[in-house]
């Protein structure tokens, strides 16, 4: 089994919803940092997993749709909390979505927020 990890940061704002989380319930500012892991049985006839390069686009076009936004207001975090778990489950919906074309038997997205907590969501393919 092969495992292929790309990183990319961003930031975004939200707040929480549904308790009493005191300030986590005002709206803030989040510095996230996302790890997209691969996984495939074989590597393509050119000796790679995937493509770097494509994937690389690919994670740009999913932290563009967050970078600078507040979760809150993006209608994938409708009637959600808008929890790091929850971000990690959406953008790894996302990915799986946008990388169908590959050969992959599981991807995994993991989610730091500001250095202090992450998150992890894996799922075969």
């Amino acid at each position: 089994m092969y495992s292929l990890g790309v990183s990319r940061s961003f930031s975004a704002h939200h707040y929480l919803i549904g308790g009493d989380w005191g300030e986590e319930n005002i709206e803030h500012l989040h510095h996230y940092r996302m790890e997209l892991i691969l996984e495939a049985r074989e590597l393509d006839r050119n000796g790679f997993l995937v493509d770097i390069v494509e994937v690389e686009h690919i994670m740009d076009e999913v932290t563009a749709d967050y970078q600078g936004k507040t979760l809150n207001r993006l209608d994938v975090f409708e009637g959600l909390n808008p929890s790091i778990e929850q971000l990690a489950t959406i953008i790894h919906n996302a990915f799986t979505k946008r990388l169908a074309r590959f050969p992959l038997v599981g991807l995994a997205v993991t989610i730091w927020e500001d250095d202090i907590a992450w998150t992890s969501y894996r799922a075969t393919l």
